[in-house]
C-alpha cells in the first residue's frame, strides 16, 4: 500500500469540497476499497473519513423510507421497517456479507463498490477499468464470472453487489450532494453505468459529488423474494442473482419489479419482463417466454456461456416460486 494523506469532514459541504480535489477518495467503512488499496489497484494520494458525518438514520418519509448513506449494511437489514415492507433489501443483504463485514460497510459504500474482475484486481493484468487503453483480459481469459448482458468489448466485468439489485426492483432513488450543496435524485436503476467506450466510470457520480441517501418508495407489498445463486453455500459473489416482486391477485399478475445482479456491468432491470407479466395468469409457458425475453441478445465469451442457460433457469424457478405454481 502506497503512502496517503487523512482528512476528516464532519459535514457532506467539507466531504465534497476535499473530494473533488484530483487523488482523492472518500471512505466510510472501507471495505472494498482498503481491499484495492492493498493490490494497489487504488492508490489516492488522500482519504477523506465520512464518518463524523451524522447521517446514519433511517427515517419515515412521504410514505417511504430515507436511508443515510452511512447507515450499516446491518442496521438496514436488521431494522423492522426493512424486514416487514421491503424483505427483498433485507434478504438481499444478508446474502451479500457476514455479519462482521455488514457491521462496517455502508449504504453508499456499497453503492460504489467496483468490480471483482480478476484482471481490474491484479496490477500486471490489462485491464480497461483499471487503466484505459490497456486491453480487456478477461475477453480472451478467464471469464467465469463475467458479464452477458451489457458489456462491450472494452469491458465484461460485472456488478457484484447484493443490495443494489434489491434497490434496484424496489425502483429505490440515490440521494447525491455535490459542490456548492448542489443535490440530485437519481433511479438506482441508473445510477451505475454500463462499460462502453469508457469502462473507467463505474457510475454517474461527477468530481467531489457523494451518495448521501437512498430514498425507498411506499411499501408495496406482494411476494418478495431474493435468489442468490453461487458457486458455495457460504457468502460469495453471485453467478447470478434475481430481486423479485410479485404481486397475484384475482388470479392475474397485478405487479412483476424483476432485477438481475452479477449478469452484466450493472444492476440489470428490463422493463419488457414487466410488460410481458402483467395481466397474465401465472404459467409456465409465460415464465419461459419471459427467461427467452431477458436472454435475448446474452453473449458469452466461453467462460461465461453458461451464465445464460442459468438465468434463465433462476427467472423461471423465482417466479414460480412467487406465483405458487
Amino acid at each position: 500500500m502506497k503512502n496517503f494523506e487523512y482528512a476528516g469532514a464532519d459535514t457532506v459541504e467539507r466531504a465534497t469540497m476535499l473530494c473533488a480535489e484530483n487523488g482523492t477518495k472518500a471512505i466510510a467503512g472501507g471495505t472494498n476499497l482498503i481491499d484495492l488499496m492493498k493490490l494497489q489497484v487504488e492508490t489516492p494520494a488522500r482519504l477523506v473519513d465520512l464518518n463524523s458525518i451524522d447521517d446514519r438514520r433511517i427515517e419515515e418519509e412521504e410514505g417511504g423510507l430515507r436511508i443515510g448513506a452511512l447507515a450499516s449494511n446491518t442496521a438496514v437489514a436488521v431494522d423492522q421497517r426493512i424486514r416487514s415492507d421491503y424483505p427483498v433489501l433485507a434478504k438481499a443483504i444478508l446474502a451479500g456479507a457476514t455479519q462482521q463485514l455488514r457491521n462496517k460497510a455502508s449504504v453508499g459504500g456499497n453503492l460504489g463498490q467496483r468490480t471483482r474482475c480478476f484482471y481490474f484486481t491484479n496490477i500486471d493484468q490489462p485491464c480497461n477499468k483499471r487503466d484505459p487503453g490497456s486491453g480487456c483480459g478477461a475477453l480472451t481469459g478467464v471469464a467465469r464470472i463475467h458479464a452477458i448482458l451489457g458489456a462491450s468489448r472494452h469491458c465484461i466485468a460485472t456488478y457484484p453487489g447484493d443490495m443494489a439489485v434489491a434497490m434496484a426492483a424496489l425502483d429505490a432513488q440515490v440521494e447525491l450532494s455535490g459542490l456548492a450543496n448542489k443535490s440530485r435524485m437519481v433511479a438506482v436503476r441508473d445510477f451505475h453505468r454500463c462499460p462502453g467506450y469508457t469502462p473507467e466510470l463505474d457510475n454517474i457520480l461527477e468530481p467531489g459529488e457523494l451518495v448521501v441517501a437512498v430514498h425507498l418508495p411506499a411499501p408495496v407489498g406482494g411476494t418478495q423474494l431474493y435468489r442468490k445463486v453461487r458457486e458455495r453455500s457460504s457468502y460469495a459473489f453471485a453467478l447470478c442473482s434475481v430481486a423479485a416482486i410479485v404481486d397475484v391477485k384475482r388470479g392475474k399478475i397485478a405487479r412483476a419489479d424483476l432485477a438481475f445482479g452479477s449478469i452484466a456491468p450493472k444492476p440489470w432491470v428490463d422493463q419488457r419482463l414487466t410488460q410481458l407479466l402483467v395481466g397474465e395468469k401465472p404459467n409456465m409457458a409465460l415464465f419461459e417466454k419471459a427467461a427467452d425475453i431477458l436472454v435475448d441478445g446474452a453473449r458469452g465469451v466461453g467462460d461465461n456461456d453458461y451464465k445464460i442457460p442459468l438465468v434463465r433457469r433462476t427467472l423461471i424457478a423465482t417466479l414460480c416460486e412467487a406465483t405458487e405454481i
